[in-house]
């Protein structure tokens, strides 16, 4: 029994091993916003007294987990003042066939892959990117682009979903995850 055990452990490490190795590759870019940098203002909020353009960047990404089926996309924002983060971007369904999103995509989904679904912000109604828009005096925040590789083709969620219910349902499908982190402050 101790050796089944061990051969068991030892085969759910080297697993392990190779699904973080094909993690590794796995990387998220984009020409509009820099790792570790500062949104840029054009795709800053435009509302909530933010003046900012209000436009998505374009994100690109490549080294996809083997098995990929589809692709979920989102945009974190961990210090927001509300004790549960702010989602401010989620679309789910992007086909495994898809390897970037251009700049300027539309709450009605125009710029995203035939299938695709946005649900809605934490903003309330509505669905599509939201940009950065800290309080003033805050400290900047950091904003979390996120592409995750799914083992499914498709997550059962509406346009009505929450960022948090939508999470849930990407957490047991995920086989990868790239991010890109930038900050904004005011």
């Amino acid at each position: 029994m101790k050796l089944f055990t061990t051969a068991a452990l030892s085969f759910a490490m080297l697993a392990g091993t190779a699904m973080t190795a094909q993690a590794a590759d796995f990387k998220l870019t984009s020409p509009d916003i820099k790792e570790g940098g500062t949104v840029p203002l054009p795709h800053v909020m435009n509302a909530m007294g933010c003046t900012g353009g209000g436009v998505s960047p374009a994100l690109s990404w490549s080294g996809a987990p083997e098995g990929t089926k589809s692709f979920a996309l989102t945009v974190y924002d961990p210090d927001a003042p509300t004790g549960s983060g702010f989602w401010h971007w989620v679309v789910v369904n992007i086909p495994a066939s898809t390897s970037s999103i251009a700049a300027g995509t539309k709450p009605d989904g125009i710029g995203l892959p035939a299938g695709s679904l946005q649900t809605r912000t934490d903003a309330g109604a509505g669905t599509g990117y939201l940009g950065p828009c800290p309080p003033v005096g805050d400290k900047p925040h950091r904003y979390i682009f996120s592409v995750i590789a799914l083992k499914t083709d498709k997550l059962d969620v509406n346009a009505d979903a929450s960022g948090a219910y939508v999470g849930f349902n990407i957490h047991f499908a995920e086989l990868g995850r790239a991010t890109l982190t930038a900050t904004y402050g005011r």
